[in-house]
């Protein structure tokens, strides 16, 4: 089974976005996950050091500069999503990636208290 180290650069996004107000609590993940497509279009123009700060995960062994390097997108390349976020924590629970689903959990809870959410 792959293992995966937390992205440290992603959690520091994240935590900025959530700073700024730049998320979106109600959103449905499958329909807001960036796609192929998406992902393909912000790597053209950001490139990899930002493309890479929207993935939670660092694949262990797998070069940077490659796809296969990230997981864990928590977001729509341009805000937070509170599901994005769930989908991490289940995602990296379903699998064992402890370290990736408790920073996901962090910084849900962030989320939810920077909204007033109880």
């Amino acid at each position: 089974m792959a293992r995966y180290e937390v992205n440290e650069a992603a959690v520091a996004k994240a935590r900025d976005l959530i700073a700024a107000r730049q998320y979106v609590l109600d959103s449905e993940w499958g329909d807001v996950q960036p796609d192929a497509d998406a992902s393909n279009a912000f790597l053209e123009r950001h490139g990899w050091e930002d493309y890479a700060a929207w993935h939670l995960g660092l694949k262990v062994g797998a070069k940077d500069g490659t796809k296969a390097r990230y997981a864990f997108v928590f977001g729509d390349f341009r805000r937070v999503h509170r599901s994005g976020l769930i989908a991490c924590i289940y995602r990296a629970a379903e699998w064992r990636h402890k370290q990736v689903e408790t920073a996901a959990n962090d910084l849900l809870q962030e989320l939810d208290k920077a909204a007033g959410i109880e």
